[in-house]
């Protein structure tokens, strides 16, 4: 008897079918069926591991009873009135996932005969045009767009390159890169090679070519070992730093693989591996080993620390703030907030209150989502 694994893969997931199969055949072909349909259910355990995604944390999410056709009408409403309700179009935008802002831009563009993303350009100005706006994209089209400002024009805003391309995993960088070649029909990777220089480009391309890693379930503590002796000779044992091995290993293992390279890497040196990168390399470099080591250790710290230097001085960086949050609402903003809190010691909210002012300040904090 031939059963196609089609046949194992839906009766893996119908008890009944499971039943009926097995008691109309012989026990030779019944061995020979629970063994392929164990087989099958080890390869999507084996599947469902290499591919988890990461555990979300958000501040929007789904706004309940939902109703597209009466969000569009009070926006429509609100892009009209003499001077602009902003204050409507904050609360309705900020408070509905990118899913449900689409069905309310389809359900505007038929009552309004126009584009929603057109109207609240025309209506709105400055970081809540920018704000807003932002709402609107799909996450790789949004980081797309961000990626492309950073490089256009005179000279290149490598905090930006550093932040967009060093917290993004592999599924979202390939994201990115087709999002970019669709916008502006040309490939991310000559961009920026051609915007960056050096072993700052390097570390830049290599993760742009999404080598990383799968994660495993089994741990190679050889291999470990081995990558954390790498990085140790590569640079705090010797004079001069061979950059290229740092590339390598921070670009291409899998995250929990590195987590446990940086825990080893202490048995080696008298350093921990953001000490002796800051003693290694300088400038840009710097910035992009150092970003790498904190998104794969703590990437909602990381983001938490970012926050808090654009808030630092006199003025906020709105850019960064508007960023972070319209990037991060619907992933991990509230472990952001908690790890601002234990960091800084005040709340993400109250933060933005203090730095903030306006119609901008009351989307950022609807977007943030509350006070801790």
């Amino acid at each position: 008897m031939r059963v196609s694994k089609a046949i194992f893969f839906a009766c893996s997931r119908d008890g009944l079918k499971v039943t009926a199969l097995l008691q109309s055949c012989s026990r030779s072909e019944v061995w020979v069926i629970k063994m392929a349909l164990v087989s099958e259910f080890l390869g999507q355990l084996t599947l469902s591991y290499g591919t988890e995604a990461e555990p979300a944390f958000p501040t929007v999410v789904a706004f309940r009873d939902f109703d597209p056709i009466s969000d569009a009408a009070r926006l429509d409403a609100a892009l009209r009135t003499k001077g602009v309700d902003e204050e409507s179009i904050i609360d309705i935008l900020t408070r509905r996932s990118y899913e449900q802002r689409q069905e309310i831009a389809f359900g505007y563009e038929r009552i309004a005969k126009k584009d929603l993303q057109t109207a609240l350009k025309g209506a709105l100005s400055g970081s809540l045009e920018a704000l807003m706006l932002g709402l609107m994209k799909s996450p790789a089209h949004y980081d797309a767009l961000e990626i492309r400002a950073a490089m256009k024009g005179l000279g290149t805003d490598e905090d930006t390159l550093i932040e967009m391309i060093c917290s993004r995993n592999d599924r979202e960088l390939a994201d990115i890169q087709k999002v970019y070649r669709e916008l502006f029909k040309k490939d991310l990777e000559k961009d920026v090679a051609g915007d960056t220089s050096g072993d700052f480009a390097k570390v830049l391309l290599a993760l742009i070519q999404t080598k990383r890693d799968e994660p495993s379930n089994v741990v190679d503590y050889e291999k470990i070992d081995d990558d954390a002796k790498s990085l140790y000779e590569a640079g705090v044992k010797r004079k001069g730093t061979d950059e290229a091995v740092w590339i390598s290993i921070l670009t291409q293992r899998s995250a929990a693989h590195l987590q446990r390279v940086f825990e080893r890497y202490k048995s080696y040196s008298p350093y921990d591996l953001k000490e002796s990168i800051c003693k290694e390399v300088k400038g840009d470099l710097e910035k992009s080993f150092l970003t790498l080591v904190e998104c794969l250790e703590n990437k909602q710290m990381y983001f938490a620390n970012r926050l808090d230097e654009a808030m630092k001085g006199k003025g906020a960086k709105e850019k960064v703030l508007t960023r972070i949050l319209v990037s991060r609402c619907q992933v991990d903003l509230m472990k952001i907030r908690r790890e601002f809190k234990k960091r800084h010691g005040r709340s993400l909210y109250r933060a933005i209150s203090e730095h903030t002012k306006g119609d901008y300040q009351k989307a950022l904090l609807s977007l943030c989502g509350g006070d801790d």
